[in-house]
């Protein structure tokens, strides 16, 4: 499984916005854009000329990296979201929803996103019963995940619910934080989605 293996707080300077990849560490004073929100690199301070072609790119990496997707795998993910009927911005939003290592972040069993993909990775979690160890895993309306149970007291997991309290619990998911259970009812429409993302650009960019 490939990952990024450099520092990712450069990722948010790159972007010129938290994308929150360290968890509680966005939060509090320790984030290093609240430092230097310029991008790295001795050119970061220059001024950049903003085009359409740049601004578009941007938005397209700043999605790619929230989500924790490579190149490929997002293009194939645009490529899916362009065949199916409906607004194709809102389509790729969604099937990035949809993937497990997200399902686990956003019902609180982890602290950011690479988090929930190492525990998908170890085979902490269950898809209606049977082990799920593909992070890029793809779920449906009707889909049960559950952890094994020798992973229940994990640590990791019991500190990202204790402490996620300012983060909200989406209405597409039925979580059961203490059973260490979640239930997708459906898959989310745009209102639902609060990933601060122009999708309109993406579709723009790959469009050309």
């Amino acid at each position: 499984m490939a990952r990024h293996t450099e520092a990712v707080c450069r990722l948010c300077r790159r972007e010129k916005t938290k994308l929150f990849l360290k968890g509680a560490r966005c939060e509090s004073s320790k984030c290093a854009i609240e430092h230097k929100p310029y991008p790295p690199g001795d050119h970061g301070r220059g001024r950049v000329r903003d085009t359409q072609y740049l601004v578009q790119l941007r938005e397209k990496q700043k999605a790619r990296r929230i989500y924790g997707v490579l190149e490929k795998q997002f293009r194939n993910y645009y490529l899916q979201a362009a065949r199916q009927k409906g607004i194709t911005g809102e389509n790729l939003l969604r099937i990035l929803e949809s993937r497990l290592d997200n399902v686990v972040y956003r019902a609180c069993f982890a602290e950011s996103r690479s988090q929930a993909r190492q525990l998908v990775a170890h085979g902490h979690f269950r898809v209606n019963g049977r082990r799920a160890d593909i992070p890029s895993h793809r779920l449906r309306p009707g889909d049960e995940i559950t952890m094994r149970e020798s992973s229940r007291n994990l640590l990791v997991v019991q500190h990202s619910l204790d402490t996620a309290g300012g983060r909200s619990k989406p209405e597409w998911l039925e979580i059961d934080g203490p059973g260490r259970r979640i239930v997708v009812h459906a898959l989310p429409n745009r209102a639902q989605i609060d990933t601060q993302v122009q999708e309109q650009l993406i579709v723009e960019l790959y469009s050309k």
